[in-house]
C-alpha cells in the first residue's frame, strides 16, 4: 500500500487531547496532520469545566481571549444546589469553583486566568481552527485502523469513510487522542489498571427556559435528591446548565447490573419533568444518549514513537471536572518535548518523561473522579435514603430534618457537614494546580513541603521547587509602566526561560551562552529596579524562594526544572548541566 501523506507528527483524534496537541505543534511550527473518523466536531456539551491550569495553557497558546468570548464566567457557576427539584424545595447549597470571597482570592493570587464553564462543543472549534490556521492539516472521515513503527517512524493505515479506500501516512511520531475507547492503546496493547463499566448513566440535552428556577441561584449543577437519585449514574440526578439559562442537560443514572432503560422521547421527557418538577415546561429534546462510569488509567502511555493522552489514558466519570482539563495538559506536556527532538535540539530520552510525569497525574484524577462520586453517600445517609428502598418513606425520613427535635438537629447538622464535604469535588483547587513532576527532565530540589494540616487536594500551594509550576505575580514592564505582565506572559511560548535578579549576571550570560553553543534558545528575565521588569507590588521576593542573585529556570511548558538558591561562580557550568540532563543530551 502507498504512503499517501508524510508528517512529523500524526493525531489521531480532534478533541481536547488531540486538539490540543495540534494547536501547540503548529505553535511551535512542528508540520502535523490531525485525523477523525468523524465529519465534523463534536456538537454536544460533553467536558465543560475548564480550570484555571487548563486557561493558562490556552493564554499561553494565544486563544485565552477567544475562549473567555464563548464561556459562561465563574461569577455564574457557583451557587451549587441540592435540591428535591428545580421547582421544589432546596435543601442546601454551597460556593463552588472558587466563587467564595476566601477561595476567590486565593485563585486571584494562583494565577493571571479564571476558571470557567465553556462546554466542549464549544472549545473544539477554537482549537482545531486556530491549530489549522497555523500549520495543521485537517482531515475529517478518517479513521485510524492500525499503524507499524520501526526505527526512524511510523507507517499508519487509515480509512477514508468518504470513498471507502485505505491509504498510508508515514510520520516520525503518532499521537493518540482517540478517547476511552482508544484502537491506537489497544494496538500498542498498554497496560491498565481498574474497572471499565462500574456504573450506568445516561445524558439528556435539552432547551427549555429555566430562569425562573435558576436566574436567583446561577450555577453549572442543580443536584436533584429525590428516589432513584441514588442509583448508578454519578451520585445524584443532574441538571447541567449548558448556557444560562436555557440549554441543559440532564444527567440521570440507571442500574448497570440490570441494563439500560428503553430510551423513547416520552422516556426523557418524563425525567427531565421529573427532575425541573415542572411539567408544564415546554421542553425541546436534543439529544439523549447511554454512557458508563469508568475507574480506569493506563500505567504506562507510550510504545516507542507511540504516545496515547487523554481519555485513552484515563477514564473516569466527570466529577470535579477533570477530563479535558487533564487531557489538554497531556497534549502540553509532550508538544514541546516533540518539538524539542525534532528540531534536533534534544535527546529522544526526554520523551520518556511524558510517561514518567503524567502517568501519576492519571492515576490521581482517574481515584479522584471516582471518589467524588462515594462521597455523594454521606448526603443520602444525612436525610434517610440509605436506610430503606421505599421511596415514600425516603420523602418521609428527608422531612424529619424539619423537626424541632434531637434527631431534626442531628439530620440538619449532618446534611450541612456531608454537603460542604463536596468541597472536595467541587472546589477542589489542589487538585487542578499541584501537579508535581519528577522525571529526568527536572533537576531534583526535594519536594514541596507544606506546613502541617494543609491540605494539597483542597489548596494550592505555592512553591518553586523544581518539579511544580512558576508562581504567578504581576510585573512592570516597560519605562513607564504601561505594560504590566503575569509571570507566565514572561515564560513558555515553546521556549526555556531563566529568572534572576539584580547581581545574577553570571546567571544571564550562562543562559546565553547555552543557547548560542547549542542552538536552544533560553530567554532570560532580570527582575529589580532599572531591569527587564520591576515586582511593582514587592510580592516576587516572598515567592521566588531564592535569593535575587539566584536563578529560576523555566521549562516551555511552565514547569520549573532547575534553581539555584543564590549566584555561583560556575554558573555556566550548572546551566550547562541542568540543560544537558533536562535535554537528555
Amino acid at each position: 500500500m502507498a504512503i499517501n501523506i508524510e508528517t512529523d507528527v500524526l493525531i489521531v483524534g480532534s478533541g481536547p487531547a488531540g486538539g490540543s496537541m495540534a494547536l501547540a505543534l503548529s505553535t511551535y511550527g512542528i508540520d502535523n496532520v490531525c485525523i477523525t473518523k468523524f465529519s465534523r466536531l463534536v456538537r454536544t456539551p460533553r467536558a465543560h469545566i475548564t480550570n484555571q491550569r487548563c486557561m493558562e495553557i490556552l493564554r499561553d497558546m494565544g486563544v485565552e481571549d477567544e475562549v473567555m468570548a464563548v464561556a459562561t464566567p465563574k461569577e455564574l457557576m457557583g451557587n451549587n444546589t441540592f435540591c428535591i427539584t428545580l421547582a421544589g424545595e432546596e435543601l442546601g447549597r454551597m460556593r463552588s469553583w472558587q466563587t467564595h470571597p476566601s477561595r476567590e482570592a486565593e485563585a486571584k493570587l494562583a494565577s493571571p486566568t479564571f476558571i470557567n464553564d465553556t462546554p466542549q462543543y464549544l472549545m473544539e472549534p477554537i482549537l482545531i481552527q486556530n491549530a489549522t490556521q497555523r500549520g495543521t492539516k485537517m482531515r475529517y472521515n478518517t479513521e485510524y485502523l492500525s499503524h507499524e513503527q520501526d526505527a526512524d517512524g511510523v507507517t499508519v493505515t487509515v480509512k477514508d469513510h468518504m470513498t471507502g479506500s485505505e491509504y498510508q501516512i508515514r510520520c516520525k511520531y503518532l499521537y493518540a487522542g482517540d478517547g476511552g475507547n482508544s484502537k491506537v492503546a489497544e494496538n500498542c496493547g498498554l497496560p491498565f489498571e481498574g474497572k471499565m463499566g462500574v456504573d450506568g448513566s445516561m445524558n439528556i440535552v435539552f432547551e427549555a427556559d429555566l430562569s425562573k428556577y435558576v436566574a436567583h441561584r446561577p450555577s453549572v449543577l442543580y443536584w436533584i435528591m429525590q428516589p432513584g437519585a441514588d442509583i448508578g449514574g454519578i451520585g445524584m440526578g443532574v441538571v447541567r446548565m449548558v448556557r444560562p439559562w436555557n440549554k441543559w442537560m440532564v444527567i440521570w443514572g440507571y442500574d448497570i447490573s440490570v441494563g439500560p432503560p428503553e430510551i423513547t422521547d416520552d422516556f426523557v421527557i418524563e425525567v427531565v419533568h421529573n427532575l425541573i418538577g415542572d411539567h408544564d415546561i415546554d421542553v425541546k429534546i436534543d439529544s439523549y444518549s447511554v454512557w458508563t462510569v469508568n475507574d480506569m488509567y493506563g500505567t504506562n502511555n507510550t510504545d516507542g514513537r507511540v504516545f496515547c493522552g487523554g481519555d485513552a489514558m484515563h477514564r473516569h466519570p466527570p466529577s470535579n471536572g477533570l477530563g479535558s482539563n487533564t487531557s489538554m495538559q497531556d497534549s502540553y506536556n509532550l508538544a514541546w518535548k516533540l518539538a524539542a527532538v525534532l528540531r534536533g535540539q534534544a535527546g529522544e530520552s526526554l520523551l520518556e518523561t511524558y510517561n514518567t510525569e503524567r502517568i501519576p497525574i492519571a492515576k490521581q484524577i482517574v481515584t479522584r473522579a471516582n471518589q467524588s462520586i462515594q462521597e455523594f453517600g454521606p448526603i443520602f445517609d444525612a436525610i434517610g435514603f440509605l436506610s430503606t428502598q421505599d421511596p415514600d418513606e425516603k420523602l418521609a425520613n428527608m422531612e424529619k430534618r424539619k423537626d424541632n427535635s434531637d434527631e431534626g438537629a442531628a439530620q440538619r447538622e449532618a446534611l450541612r457537614k456531608a454537603i460542604q464535604f463536596k468541597r472536595y469535588e467541587f472546589d477542589a483547587h489542589g487538585v487542578d494546580l499541584n501537579h508535581f513532576y519528577e522525571s529526568s527532565a527536572v533537576v531534583a530540589d526535594g519536594k514541596p513541603e507544606p506546613p502541617e494540616g494543609f491540605d494539597m487536594e483542597l489548596t494550592y500551594f505555592r512553591t518553586t521547587v523544581p518539579g511544580t509550576k512558576i508562581p504567578h505575580n504581576w510585573f512592570r514592564r516597560g519605562e513607564y509602566g504601561s505594560d504590566i505582565v503575569a509571570t507566565l506572559d514572561l515564560c513558555c511560548q515553546g521556549e526555556f526561560t531563566l529568572f534572576t535578579g539584580i547581581g545574577g549576571e553570571g546567571w544571564v550570560e550562562a543562559a546565553n551562552g547555552y543557547s548560542d553553543a547549542n542552538g536552544v534558545p533560553i530567554n532570560t528575565v532580570v527582575v529589580g529596579p532599572g531591569q527587564d521588569v520591576e515586582d511593582i507590588y514587592q510580592e516576587w521576593a516572598e515567592i521566588r524562594e531564592v535569593d535575587e542573585d539566584g536563578c529560576l529556570l523555566v521549562r516551555p511548558d511552565g514547569y520549573i526544572c532547575y534553581r539555584s538558591m543564590s549566584a555561583a561562580g560556575n554558573a555556566a557550568e550548572l546551566v550547562a548541566n541542568a540543560m544537558n540532563q533536562i535535554l537528555g543530551k
